[in-house]
């Protein structure tokens, strides 16, 4: 994760035109020799406010809480899945999103998971292709959506939530709890 968010942050700051958008990230399970994805996302190289370098890449060597996205303050990956997992927050700030990836990667009322989870991520520059070679170079954004809509259809425990049509949602639900049921 830094030594992404530090090429986003180099890039940025260069003199030359900026070529990366963002980073995409996927954290997974493996299953069956393979990786099966449990949540895809972005963290973008540039912010909310007046085209500045986002706060979700700045400085993470010393500051984790943004971290990409990842960060453990509320609002945040880490932290909203902490409120759903650890004890002393409060209940309103276990959202029904962090609740669900608790769930899935923990063992019922412990912090033990219930397999190893893995974490990939790469920058990613828009002048890249993506998943398919005939929508040519593909931004970030859709990119996003692009592997979200892929892996709604293969992974039955895919935690994002936009994206995915709710009927390959309530397919793939099924599926894991007929397997759950045998």
């Amino acid at each position: 994760m830094l030594s992404v968010t530090d090429d986003l942050v180099r890039d940025w700051e260069s003199d030359a035109i900026n070529h990366l958008d963002g980073m995409l990230y996927m954290m997974g399970w493996e299953e069956d020799g393979g990786f099966v994805p449990l949540y895809i996302g972005k963290a973008e190289t540039v912010g909310k406010n007046s085209g500045n370098l986002s706060a979700n890449i700045i400085n993470l060597h010393k500051n984790k809480s943004f971290f990409a996205r990842w960060g453990d303050n509320y609002a945040y990956h880490i932290g909203d899945l902490s409120a759903c997992v650890l004890p002393g927050h409060e209940e309103v700030k276990k959202l029904p999103k962090y609740r669900a990836w608790a769930k899935c990667l923990f063992i019922d009322g412990t912090t033990k998971l219930h397999r190893p989870v893995y974490f990939w991520a790469t920058a990613w520059d828009s002048s890249q292709v993506g998943v398919w070679e005939e929508f040519g170079p593909t931004s970030l954004s859709f990119l996003e959506y692009l592997l979200i809509g892929v892996a709604g259809g293969i992974s039955p425990n895919l935690l994002n939530r936009e994206g995915v049509s709710r009927l390959t949602a309530a397919r793939c639900h099924a599926r894991k709890d007929r397997g759950s049921s045998s």
